[in-house]
């Protein structure tokens, strides 16, 4: 895992690359990639590549980057793992390539050559990458199908620029601070900002399953070669082959596959594992494909001690049972307060969440290691969440009034005027008769942090219509033909809440600590193989499927446990802490009618202060 920037020039009347931006740009991802540091440019000055480097597979000075092909003519810098690059590296063996290294990186870049932008469909792994082709004078650039790996970029006046973080591209100095409203908006609605939009108008993220092209003609929009709607459609087609009665033979065989993929590194892996289904069944799997116990990690807290949320006794069990190497590791309010300020400093966007994968990570590099397997992705291919029953619910009641758009509007503003104000009323219910009737709006009702109707009482009106008008499709409800309910809600939670959210909360905390987090059941393969089996039901709609993939299973107190989620007592911690009280004394965080969402605006203000100039105080 790596830290990967670069500056184009592809105007005519554009100045050539400034080192001194780059290597600004570069250093700020320092923790990204601690092993290593490498930058290029080309003999015109026009193209400047930059690199921190995490050295997992083949650590040698050879795998360092930017990186050539032979010839020159094709420059990389990459960030992430190709899980299948053995394999592609033979194929380009039998045609004749010879390397000079055994990383992926150099596999990327003659795969490249031998299949231009299409290389991006062999590829199996997570990653983000950039190669700059001097026959073509294009530069090229491509993220993972899930988004795993983040790509952000700017163009502006001929110059094109790319980095592995937002803040990173802000650090070079050249790119404007003017705030994007449809990324203050979409923070606000979901709690973490929607891709392609980030907080700054000038930078946007390269979604994931997307590649880009840069040429002297300026930048293509980006092309989509990987849509996860029309993967799980294919994958329901595809799920009727699998027989009935074998699905638990063929669950275990797809995630040990998985698993297999997700060990490759020339650096020790271990686990997070918390007491759920999840991680303890990727730990389990690991265990049966090592020949050594692996290590794990658990983190648990004073404050949960000895209550249902003490993940610490159940994971130890779990690991005992798994025979592998345990640590646990205990977090304090004290200690908490003490990373606050570093963990808002590390945050690229705004997130109301992250803080859990900040403790874990960093608990996870004190011991030395630099790869963990983590569960994540469980929940949202195999309907673990909630929203996998309410929103169906939601939307099979109240879409017979889609037809009426002026009832909703009227019953959304009394509701919220009239009801929500003076009962204990849940305040998401007023827009039930205006959004519930589609999955798009019941999932927003079920999912949202700040309600669209409640977004005047803490934005300004035009920042906040501008800011919806820019988001456009966020409240859209289309999918590929041939879904159902459950793929519908597996959709969204994979496209919105853990891409955005999850995946991104886990690259920004964990690469704070030079840590690789790696999931397995984040894969292209696995939902190719698996979404159409989980979205017909031949799963029973549960995670209880997965620990029965084990050779040894689980101990049954895991079964009996109830969903909690991987957790800190944040806002016990919060409450208590002087650290926030400037952000208490925001006026707007103070108003009853918005308190269930307003203890999360500590983190929009400390992340990009210049909103508040948008804020209504």
């Amino acid at each position: 895992m790596c830290g990967i920037n670069g500056i184009f020039a592809y105007g005519s009347a554009a100045r050539p690359v400034d080192p001194a931006e780059l290597l600004r740009t570069r250093e700020h991802m320092a923790a990204r990639g601690p092993d290593g540091v490498g930058q290029w440019y080309s003999s015109d000055r026009r193209v400047g590549l930059g690199h921190r480097r995490l050295a997992i597979i083949d650590p040698r000075p050879e795998g360092a980057q930017p990186m050539a092909t032979a010839d020159c003519r094709s420059w990389i810098t990459f960030n992430g793992e190709i899980y299948n690059y053995e394999g592609l590296r033979n194929e380009l063996l039998a045609e004749g390539v010879v390397f000079r290294s055994h990383s992926d990186t150099e596999v990327l870049l003659y795969l490249y050559r031998r299949h231009g932008v299409d290389m991006v469909k062999r590829l199996r792994g997570m990653f983000a990458f950039a190669i700059w082709d001097q026959s073509e004078g294009t530069l090229f650039l491509a993220r993972d199908p899930y988004g795993i790996k983040p790509l952000y970029y700017a163009a502006r006046d001929g110059v094109f620029r790319f980095a592995s973080q937002v803040k990173a591209l802000l650090a070079g100095g050249a790119i404007s601070r003017e705030i994007e409203p449809a990324g203050v908006t979409g923070f606000l609605l979901w709690g973490s900002v929607p891709e392609p939009y980030t907080i700054y108008r000038d930078i946007r993220a390269l979604p994931g399953g997307s590649t880009l092209r840069v040429s002297s003609t300026g930048v293509d929009t980006p092309r989509r070669y990987w849509d996860l709607g029309e993967v799980v459609a294919r994958s329901s087609d595809a799920a009727r082959l699998v027989p009935a009665g074998s699905e638990t033979d063929y669950l275990r065989e797809v995630l040990l596959d998985s698993v297999r993929a997700h060990l490759v590194a020339d650096v020790p892996v271990c686990a997070f594992l918390s007491a759920g289904l999840d991680s303890s069944t990727i730990v389990g799997l690991a265990r049966e494909l090592s020949p050594a116990p692996i290590e794990t990690i658990t983190l648990t807290t004073e404050e949960f001690r000895g209550t249902r949320n003490d993940e610490g006794p159940l994971a130890a069990e779990i690991a005992r049972h798994l025979d592998v190497r345990h640590h646990l590791r205990t977090m304090s309010m004290h200690q908490f307060e003490s990373e606050l300020p570093a963990f808002l400093s590390a945050m690229d966007q705004p997130t109301i969440d992250g803080l859990n994968t900040w403790l874990v990570s960093k608990a996870t590099a004190e011991t030395g290691l630099k790869v963990a397997l983590s569960g994540l992705g469980g929940d949202e291919l195999l309907g673990g969440y909630p929203t996998f029953r309410s929103v169906p619910r939601m939307v099979e009641r109240w879409s017979g009034l889609n037809r009426f758009p002026l009832l909703g509007r009227m019953f959304c503003g009394l509701y919220s005027s009239l009801i929500t104000p003076y009962t204990s009323a849940n305040p998401k219910y007023a827009g039930v008769l205006r959004y519930g009737g589609s999955f798009h709006g019941a999932y927003m009702i079920e999912r949202g942090v700040v309600r669209p109707w409640d977004l005047p009482r803490v934005l300004n009106r035009e920042f906040a219509e501008e800011g919806m008008k820019r988001l456009g499709e966020e409240l859209g409800d289309s999918f590929s033909p041939g879904v159902n309910a459950f793929a519908k809600v597996s959709i969204l939670e994979s496209s919105r809440y853990m891409r955005n959210q999850l995946l991104r909360d886990s690259d920004w905390a964990g690469m704070a600590h030079s840590l690789e987090i790696r999931v397995p059941l984040v894969d292209s393969v696995v939902i190719e193989k698996l979404a159409g089996l989980a979205a017909a039901g031949r799963f029973q709609y549960s995670k209880a499927v997965l620990p029965r993939t084990l050779r040894n299973g689980l101990p049954p107190a895991v079964a009996s446990r109830p969903k909690t989620g991987f957790t800190v007592p944040l806002w016990q911690w919060l409450r208590n802490s002087p650290a926030i009280g400037e952000w208490k004394r925001v006026s707007f965080l103070r108003r009853p009618n918005v308190h269930d969402y307003s203890r999360w605006a500590y983190t929009l203000l400390a992340i990009a202060p210049e909103t508040t100039v948008f804020l209504k105080t």
